[in-house]
């Protein structure tokens, strides 16, 4: 009855949990991004603390040194990325129209010769196709500017997420040790030891997957723009950011980068190789090398259930469902984990009842 109780009680908070996320996440997203970059910049103050600097002054100096780094990006980076994706949306539809000729146009023969006379259909088939896709893509894209003006205003960015980071990074240790004395006495170290797995979690993933998306997202923009490809540092920026999405991310760009070099260098087949080739590369480098040191085997997150929380969250809260997605998804997986192991060494699972009496498995 009492552990019936328990779980009634935790899914009422569960439920009001999302129901005040879904009331709010007009709002919450510079309160949630700044609990992000608290929870992402407190190994950093914790050290400068260990080294005898005071709490305060290294929250401080954490925080101005991370808003500096954003507003050169803002004021650096962002401008010449914004002018390269307007450039790239304006010119998406001639970039699909040339590919749409180069596939199923008159010069076409090899697939003439293939397809023979259903090549009419596959045109019509195709050019409807290319249409629903790049008005879906650009309906997307907008909902994505939308949703980013929000959070890239001057205000959120500039004001009230870095106050709300500094609050809870100058906070972190005594907000720990409150919630440390809520919990129920009984279950308190099972609780502890759930929690400190979840940290490990997402903080595996998320600080380890962020410098891999930084390195990559590096390299692909560089090595794009060094070779020749139109839009390439907007495309490589891209495809670094969303690598955060397993095989997602190189894929989209990959794709993106291929179809620009097939308009741009066609037919010079060995260009199109060394645009391919770049992200080949880039594969490489993240599958054997960047996701094994940065990352590591133990953070517990599948590729499949990471996208599937980024759209389930996404769908229900928007924007903010995307802060929340990776963090939920490594706290939900750690709890099945947990419920897994308490099934399969219960009676339910191997069958064995235990005996009120004496406590015994009979």
């Amino acid at each position: 009855m009492f552990l019936h109780r328990q779980v009634k009680f935790w899914l009422a908070v569960l439920v009001g949990f999302v129901l005040v996320c879904w009331l709010l996440s007009g709002i919450l997203v510079p309160f949630v991004a700044g609990l992000a970059l608290a929870y992402f910049l407190n190994p950093v103050t914790t050290r400068l603390e260990q080294w005898g600097v005071d709490r305060l002054i290294a929250s401080l100096v954490v925080i101005g040194l991370a808003l500096m780094c954003i507003i050169l990006l803002l004021l650096l980076v962002v401008p010449i990325l914004g002018a390269q994706l307007a450039a790239f949306l304006e010119r998406l539809p001639e970039y699909i129209l040339k590919l749409q000729s180069l596939a199923t146009g008159e010069g076409a023969q090899w697939l003439r010769s293939v397809i023979g006379d259903r090549l009419p259909n596959i045109q019509r088939n195709m050019s409807d196709l290319v249409t629903q896709g790049a008005a879906y893509l650009l309906t997307f894209l907008q909902s994505i500017w939308t949703g980013g003006q929000a959070l890239l205003s001057l205000f959120s960015l500039l004001v009230i997420t870095p106050v709300v980071a500094f609050y809870m990074l100058n906070d972190w240790n005594r907000m720990v040790e409150k919630v440390d004395s809520w919990l129920p006495l009984n279950n308190r170290e099972t609780i502890r030891e759930i929690a400190r797995e979840m940290d490990g979690a997402i903080a595996g993933f998320v600080r380890g997957q962020a410098a891999v998306c930084l390195i990559l997202g590096a390299f692909y923009s560089v090595a794009l723009t060094v070779s020749g490809l139109n839009f390439g540092l907007v495309i490589g920026f891209v495809s670094g950011v969303i690598t955060f999405i397993p095989y997602v991310g190189s894929l989209t760009g990959l794709v993106l980068a291929v179809g620009v070099a097939i308009v741009q260098f066609f037919p010079d087949w060995s260009m199109i190789a060394i645009i391919a080739g770049i992200f080949l590369f880039g594969q490489f480098i993240e599958g054997y090398i960047l996701s094994p040191k940065l990352v590591g085997d133990s953070v517990g997150l599948h590729p499949v259930w990471l996208m599937f929380a980024l759209l389930a969250f996404g769908y229900v809260l928007g924007f903010l469902g995307l802060l929340l997605a990776v963090p939920l998804a490594a706290a939900i997986g750690v709890l099945m984990r947990f419920a897994l192991y308490q099934y399969l060494h219960s009676p339910l699972y191997t069958g064995e009842e235990t005996d009120p009496a004496d406590g015994e498995v009979s």
